[in-house]
């Protein structure tokens, strides 16, 4: 597993910026390492541990991009149409031959291109006549055809080192005749929610008790990355239980994530075993909501304490656990998305901290959600997108270009 030092996580103190946070994290973590070998149907999600160098030109060789007539442009004339003999037919997965000076040879989408030809003709633009076709002047060389490795050309990197496998990228592989890739071992992690008060869903609440939603919505925040994500269950609010279970997970997984249970309470044993164990650096991240995150060692391996509010956590989770994780795996840095939008709602805030706004978008603009605070999870199933209102920014109104991180592609 991991091998940090215990003061890794220390800072200078102060607000931390999300961005500061996030390097702050991926700067003294390192990946997990170990690599192996799996088959492309299964590589989506996983992070390419080498490049992936074109063994050959994509495409192959020189084909039509269009259903028409293969000729040589030198052959037509400027002034009008020219009338070119049919000299045969070619279809995709045949052999193409050489073109015959003074003809026209039938080619139909993806077939390779007779030798000579330096242009196709979409079938549209042409007359038929008996055994020929007629040509209008203008077409230029190069028309409609799709030269050998104008994708990618043999020898180059069609996929860097840290790139993670998604559709586009194995649909590349697969074209470049890879039936199987390198990729890095999946970092393990392992959740725990913590609290008395929490039942697992499904289970019979009691008078003061709640189904727990923070570790079901933090394990489906991780399958969408390419990790190996584990269900650790509640902790008690006992120290000695909490101890003995950070502890006995810790030797086997790369990251543990934890929600709630890290403040200064007389109930909240986390802080106090992580402490016992390792070291604790309590971060105040200048965002609203999740200000406060906890970043702790156990035997080396990192454990990131997120707040127990659900939207506080899920904003956490983006801006520490996400690039923390990310990075463990090896992965390139990844931004999170984001697009402009127009507010349609009216906002106040004080200047120095970020704030994150549930919104629901229709034909680009975004409006609020009817209700704040950071323990309404019902407000994230109901919304599509934060709004992110920078630290400088102390009023919106209608109609103000704002920023959307949108959840597609991050829940």
């Amino acid at each position: 597993m991991a091998g940090l030092s215990g003061d890794c996580f220390a800072h200078g103190g102060g607000l931390l910026s999300v961005e500061e946070a996030a390097a702050l994290v991926v700067s003294r973590v390192v990946p997990v390492g170990g690599v192996e070998e799996v088959a492309l149907r299964t590589a989506r999600g996983r992070v390419l541990a080498t490049p992936l160098v074109a063994p050959r030109d994509l495409p192959p060789f020189r084909n039509s991009a269009v259903d028409g007539y293969a000729l040589r442009t030198a052959e037509l004339s400027p002034d009008g149409e020219t009338r070119l003999e049919l000299a045969g037919r070619v279809v995709a997965g045949q052999m193409a031959g050489v073109l015959p000076s003074g003809r026209a040879v039938r080619v139909l989408t993806g077939a390779p291109v007779p030798e000579g030809a330096d242009a196709v003709v979409m079938q549209e633009d042409v007359g038929l006549a008996a055994g020929a076709v007629m040509v209008p002047a203008g077409l230029a060389p190069g028309a409609n055809l799709r030269e050998a490795g104008e994708d990618v050309a043999r020898g180059e990197v069609a996929l860097p080192a840290g790139r993670r496998m998604d559709a586009p990228a194995v649909g590349l592989a697969a074209a470049l005749g890879f039936g199987r890739v390198r990729v890095t071992r999946r970092p393990v992690v392992g959740v725990f929610s913590t609290g008395d008060e929490l039942v697992e869903p499904g289970g019979a609440l009691g008078p003061a008790s709640r189904h727990d939603s923070n570790r079901p919505t933090l394990l489906a925040l991780l399958d969408g990355l390419p990790v190996e994500a584990r269900d650790l269950g509640i902790l008690p609010d006992q120290a000695g239980p909490t101890m003995e279970a950070l502890r006995g997970a810790a030797a086997s997984h790369d990251l543990l994530l934890t929600s709630g249970g890290v403040s200064e309470g007389e109930e909240d044993h986390v802080r106090a075993a992580i402490e016992a164990e390792g070291r604790l650096h309590f971060w105040k991240l200048a965002v609203k909501p999740g200000k406060p995150a906890a970043l702790g060692v156990i035997q080396g391996v990192p454990v990131l304490g997120l707040p127990g509010n659900p939207v506080a956590a899920v904003v956490a989770f983006l801006h520490l656990a996400r690039p923390l994780v990310l990075r463990l795996a090896g992965a390139s840095e990844e931004k999170l998305p984001r697009f402009p939008a127009v507010s349609g709602f009216v906002h106040r805030k004080k200047a120095g901290r970020r704030e994150y706004l549930r919104v629901s978008l229709r034909d680009g603009v975004a409006q609020r959600y009817p209700r704040d605070g950071s323990g309404l999870i019902g407000s994230l199933a109901r919304t599509e997108a934060f709004v992110e209102v920078p630290e400088d920014v102390t009023a919106i109104e209608p109609g103000d270009a704002v920023t959307v991180i949108p959840y597609s592609g991050l829940f």
